[in-house]
């Protein structure tokens, strides 16, 4: 069997676009499907995977780590963002590949299944909430759906410093939400990389208050000394890792012991086995592996992936809601039992895209709206679920 073809599609999905790889083979349409999206470069990553194409055809689509090790080295000016996420659509692409001509899951290929569902949260679930009165409200719909935890960032578009009144009005917003939701869902507090560390410090003592589960990325990715700094003054839990894309960069972040959760993202950070390799090491270090998820179908399908076969994978972030078409773009089904989303039995990445489809939703550009003061607005106003709820037993409702 041997590649025969690589194409791209960029897919607009209103907060972003999603990038989408096909790889095609001579193999009585046998072909594989990943997701390299990678918000506000999306031309970017395409470009980069096709750069790839001299390597990938007449190749061997099931030589997996040939591929990765070969283009990683040959590229010479190695990691970053944007050629770990080429690399991680393709590879994704090969597993499913790999999957389907061999009629079982990615995760049997990568030792079988250590549970069967894995407990989610959500994120997006506050749009388009400004005032902490709203997040509560919004909060309400968390509990109605039985989700396991909300994740949001209620600090408006601070950037390094927060005023008095800026910080007072964010653990208003916490201590309403939390009030909401009762003690059954956990709390997940967003950082977005926007504080210098007297600031992140100050905010992680003032969130001890509260049963959080973790704050998440307190200060920009580049600065691990200062993380660290961080997670020996404040008595809450850390997470990050969202915005390194290797195990090289990782290691530093497992040396300095700087979080208490890893967050590697599969459409970054090099593909399935690059994700396998850093659960891995979280786990020798006891540390959670909590995945970023915000993305498309394929990457959400891939993370399930790993959901079923990382024994310290620990919470699967998703969107509550997305765009009304997400159904039409892809035949994927996602269960969602007690606040748990169920591990899929299909093939491969058990997941397929419609090419015509996904060409009705030509690329958009978009920008960063972390620091304009509509970062909730992230939702599209016809936003739907995506995914279906199983009640007793096998029966399901959407």
């Amino acid at each position: 069997m041997r590649i025969t073809k690589v194409k791209t599609f960029i897919c607009n999905s209103f907060r972003t676009n999603w990038v989408f790889v096909k790889i095609e083979t001579d193999s009585a349409g046998l072909h594989g499907w990943g997701e390299a999206t990678l918000e506000y470069r999306e031309p970017t990553v395409v470009a980069a995977i096709h750069d790839l194409e001299s390597y990938l055809i007449g190749k061997d689509p099931a030589n997996i780590e040939a591929f990765r090790h070969d283009c990683y080295r040959d590229a010479y000016w190695r990691g970053g963002p944007v050629l770990m996420s080429a690399l991680a659509g393709v590879e994704m692409a090969l597993w499913d590949i790999k999957g389907k001509s061999l009629g079982v899951p990615v995760w049997q290929l990568f030792g079988g299944k250590v549970r069967d569902s894995v407990p989610v949260y959500v994120n997006g679930w506050f749009a388009p909430a400004r005032t902490p009165e709203e997040f509560a409200e919004k909060a309400l719909e968390v509990c109605a759906r039985r989700f396991n935890g909300c994740k949001w960032d209620p600090f408006g578009k601070a950037w390094l410093q927060i005023s008095k009144s800026e910080l007072d009005r964010a653990m208003e917003c916490i201590r309403l939400v939390s009030e909401a939701v009762g003690s059954d869902i956990r709390l997940l507090i967003e950082g977005h990389g926007r504080f210098d560390i007297p600031t992140a410090v100050k905010i992680g003592r003032k969130l001890e208050e509260f049963d959080i589960c973790w704050f998440e990325e307190p200060l920009p990715p580049d600065d691990l000394n200062g993380l660290r700094d961080v997670k020996e003054r404040v008595r809450v839990s850390l997470a990050a890792g969202e915005r390194l894309y290797n195990r090289y960069e990782y290691r530093r972040l497992f040396d300095l012991n700087c979080v208490d959760y890893i967050q590697p993202d599969v459409s970054h950070a090099g593909g399935l086995l690059e994700m396998r390799f850093l659960g891995a090491e979280a786990e020798a270090r006891h540390l959670g592996f909590c995945p970023h998820n915000p993305s498309g179908p394929v990457a959400n399908a891939a993370t399930l992936q790993l959901a079923a076969c990382v024994p310290n994978f620990t919470v699967l972030e998703m969107m509550m809601t997305d765009v009304p078409f997400r159904s039409e773009i892809c035949n994927e089904e996602l269960t969602i039992r007690d606040g748990e989303m169920m591990i899929p039995e299909k093939p491969g990445l058990g997941i397929e895209l419609c090419e015509a489809e996904l060409l009705k939703h030509p690329y958009i550009p978009t920008s960063l709206r972390h620091y304009r003061g509509d970062l909730t607005d992230i939702r599209p106003p016809d936003a739907v679920a995506y995914y279906q709820y199983a009640t007793h037993g096998s029966s399901r409702e959407k």
